[in-house]
């Protein structure tokens, strides 16, 4: 069994003062979104082993809060930043799941990456789960959602389109009460 956990950046300026996209920052909303989703993370085991992060400034950030408020509770993953996660299209996501997480063979892995390709490669791997969160999912990715799946293999090599049950899809405003 191996769970993947598809996690969005959290929500950025409009605009970097570099006029670079992959150098937006975070903004206020997006610490308190990715500090949230941390916190969700560090309760509700099982946690990642490895997390694979997008090099924009904004992917880094949402992995970099998030932990700072798992830390206490869970064991440090082993982290990747990958630069080929930024404006990566489904294929090439899919091909990153199965390649990067050799040798270390984690049971457990987050990404941490863009839409549009985060968001059409967790339709694509949804082969069934929870209805409720498929039906949210299938509108939107939003910034800090967290798409969580279970493929019944062996290996990473052997996830693939349409073979994963979405265990649950979770994002800041989900959380919210009320």
């Amino acid at each position: 069994m191996r769970r993947l956990m598809l996690l969005r950046h959290a929500k950025t300026e409009t605009d970097a003062p570099s006029g670079r996209d992959q150098d937006r920052r975070l903004d206020d909303r997006g610490h308190k979104d990715a500090a949230q989703i941390g916190d969700w993370l560090a309760t509700n085991p099982p946690f990642p082993e490895t997390v694979l992060v997008s090099h924009a400034v904004r992917a880094r950030q949402t992995w970099d809060i998030a932990w700072e408020a798992m830390k206490d509770r869970v064991a440090e993953p082993q982290v990747e930043i990958l630069p080929e996660l930024y404006g990566a299209d489904p294929a090439q996501i899919l091909e990153t799941i199965r390649t990067a997480t050799a040798p270390s063979d984690p049971k457990q892995l987050l990404l941490v990456a863009h839409n549009p390709g985060l968001h059409e490669i967790a339709l694509m791997l949804m082969a069934g789960g929870d209805p409720a969160g498929a039906k949210a999912l299938s509108e939107n990715l939003p910034t800090a959602g967290l798409a969580i799946f279970d493929f019944d293999v062996e290996d990473w090599s052997d996830v693939g389109y349409r073979r994963g049950q979405l265990l649950l899809f979770v994002s800041p405003k989900l959380l919210r009460p009320g």
